[in-house]
């Protein structure tokens, strides 16, 4: 091998950069808006501030780890019914209460919904820089989740009719005879197709590509589902 193909095959490929966190602040004082903005800057994220929960909910959503730090009392949408809406169209967002008069069933309820943290006005830098960085772990956390969740589809989607089919019949626990006799093809050319299904896959074993089946919610055939002579070879009850 020449030293050239030795560096072309060294040669790494260009990582795209991943996108910076983001912290979303709402609230509708301005003074609380602009200290926050200080303080989350100087702890090195990027932050966005609205003064209305209508102003947040027609911003567009940012394609990188984020979280919302969230008044409660807000002049337009409350604070828990910004939250419901959050809930149906980005339930992977985090959110931070704010407010300066907490009380026990609003905490309560907030909690209950999923947020992070519940924090009393003044608020502490250190509480709060502490719940932005929790949430933003979890945000990020969940868009890893989501992207190998996307790659995963994308794989299942590269499959043939038939490798579904294979692929379906062997996660439910059928031998490669067994899958034969309930498609109708040779033993020989379930294997071909279960390798093919493996490698498409990415699956490195069948235990492998049963947990990638259960995640994507791909059933294996119930029993009255499998033909009379695929349950019988499966040794599965006909009645």
């Amino acid at each position: 091998m020449t030293s050239l193909s030795v560096s072309m095959n060294q040669k790494a490929l260009p990582v795209a950069p991943k996108p910076a966190p983001v912290v979303f602040v709402v609230d509708d004082d301005i003074s609380v808006r602009e200290s926050l903005e200080a303080l989350i800057r100087f702890a090195g994220w990027q932050t966005v501030t609205f003064e209305s929960a209508h102003q947040f909910l027609a911003h567009p959503r940012e394609a990188a780890p984020s979280c919302l730090v969230l008044d409660v009392s807000l002049p337009d949408l409350n604070g828990l019914d910004l939250q419901k809406r959050i809930a149906l169209e980005h339930a992977d967002l985090p959110i931070i209460f704010i407010t300066g008069y907490g009380d026990v069933p609003t905490t309560v309820q907030a909690m209950k919904a999923g947020a992070v943290e519940f924090l009393t006005k003044p608020l502490s830098d250190e509480a709060l820089l502490g719940a932005i960085q929790s949430a933003l772990e979890r945000s990020e956390a969940a868009l890893d989740q989501e992207a190998k969740m996307g790659e995963l589809r994308s794989r299942y989607v590269s499959l043939s009719r038939r490798e579904v089919e294979v692929m379906t019949l062997v996660v439910s626990g059928l031998l490669n005879k067994q899958v034969g006799d309930e498609l109708g093809i040779s033993e020989i050319t379930v294997k071909a197709h279960r390798g093919s299904v493996m490698r498409k896959m990415g699956a490195e074993s069948l235990p492998d590509l049963v947990h990638m089946a259960a995640r994507l919610g791909v059933a294996p055939p119930r029993d009255g589902s499998l033909s009379r002579r695929g349950r019988l070879r499966a040794g599965m009850p006909l009645a």
